[in-house]
């Protein structure tokens, strides 16, 4: 057993916990001062959501700051200082072109991508003053994708499809759209599950720690310690982010977040697994996919009250913490089942 190895992950993700903890007041202060509070879309073009969370217009976004520049800072920070001294901070540093560059860099894109639609949000910048339109931001994420998508196939030779406990195929080509259609998918259902306080937050963070798992147990200790600095840093944005909200996520949280574990996915030759592992992400999405083929097939009806699900089930008179509570138990177990599906396709089928 790398005993070095678990040290780091647990070190790193404490520490990232700490970090953001200890740097919330400074975020909160600007996020207040300078007004950055998400816009509800009124009753008019959506009556449920808004009777249910109108009291919750001006709270702020863009709390996934907290998230991804904690990460990105204590990157930095130890693999200069590893550079520099080496010793401890050679041990600790999880930089590496192999593991962690792709991952790190793209989690940074995505947010600033979203960063960019919080602020026009906040700002009543864009159509109807509600930020990027969704087809163009499926266009740059999907750009963010692309870029990915190369790296695999072009520059680490990547075209190789695992089916669970059959084998491994060779799809030429196919790989890049296939690597596309994953982190797009993965982040535009992590931003559909981000509708509740700390809805998002729970699943995203068991979904990291089942990959950090999952990457240790591949010998990736490199991908593995930087999961568990995001699990640090999502635990910390919980804190803060528990119903009534300090403050929301936002797209530069949300989005970012979710094409960063779909590329995990991809790097740890687990994308079919995914669904199992982010089984929340999954259900919200299917539940807006059902909701509008419903509405077209039938005129106008709606099969669910209001959609995401999560928003259905506030309607029919759930309390917003049930909700959220149970969709955290559900994606825990998910999780593990999925880490435990990993290791038994690990074991008989590699």
């Amino acid at each position: 057993m790398d005993l070095s190895g678990i040290i780091k992950i647990f070190f790193l993700a404490t520490l990232a916990f700490v970090v953001a903890i200890a740097w919330t007041p400074l975020l909160t202060h600007f996020l207040y001062r300078y007004r950055m509070g998400k816009q509800i879309r009124d009753a008019g073009s959506a009556p449920v959501f808004a009777r249910l969370h109108g009291v919750k217009g001006g709270t702020p976004t863009m709390g996934g700051i907290l998230i991804w520049l904690t990460v990105l800072v204590l990157a930095i920070f130890f693999h200069l200082a590893a550079v520099t001294w080496g010793g401890f901070f050679g041990a600790i540093d999880f930089l590496s072109r192999e593991e962690t560059f792709l991952p790190l860099g793209v989690m940074v894109a995505a947010a600033l991508v979203g960063l960019v639609d919080d602020y026009w949000n906040a700002r009543r910048i864009g159509p109807k003053g509600g930020g990027l339109r969704t087809r163009h931001r499926l266009v740059l994420y999907a750009a963010i994708a692309a870029v990915g998508a190369w790296w695999f196939y072009g520059k680490l030779g990547w075209d190789t499809l695992h089916v669970p406990f059959v084998g491994d195929f060779g799809i030429g080509w196919w790989y890049v759209p296939f690597f596309v259609l994953v982190i797009v998918a993965t982040s535009f259902s992590v931003n559909e599950t981000d509708g509740l306080d700390g809805l998002a937050g729970g699943p995203l963070a068991a979904a990291f720690a089942a990959y950090a798992g999952i990457a240790f147990m591949q010998g990736k200790v490199d991908l593995a310690a930087f999961c568990g600095l995001v699990c640090g840093a999502l635990l910390a944005f919980l804190w803060f982010n528990i119903n009534p909200a300090r403050f929301f996520m936002g797209d530069t949280g949300a989005m970012s977040l979710g094409v960063t574990l779909g590329v995990v996915a991809m790097l740890t030759d687990t994308a079919l697994f995914l669904p199992l592992i982010g089984l929340i992400f999954v259900l919200e999405s299917l539940s807006v996919i059902v909701q509008v083929s419903y509405r077209k097939l039938r005129g106008g009806r709606k099969l669910f009250l209001s959609s995401p699900i999560h928003h259905h089930l506030e309607a029919i008179g759930w309390p917003e913490p049930k909700v959220v509570m149970r969709f955290w138990v559900i994606a825990t177990v998910s999780s593990v089942f999925g880490l435990v599906a990993v290791l038994a396709d690990r074991i008989y089928f590699r």
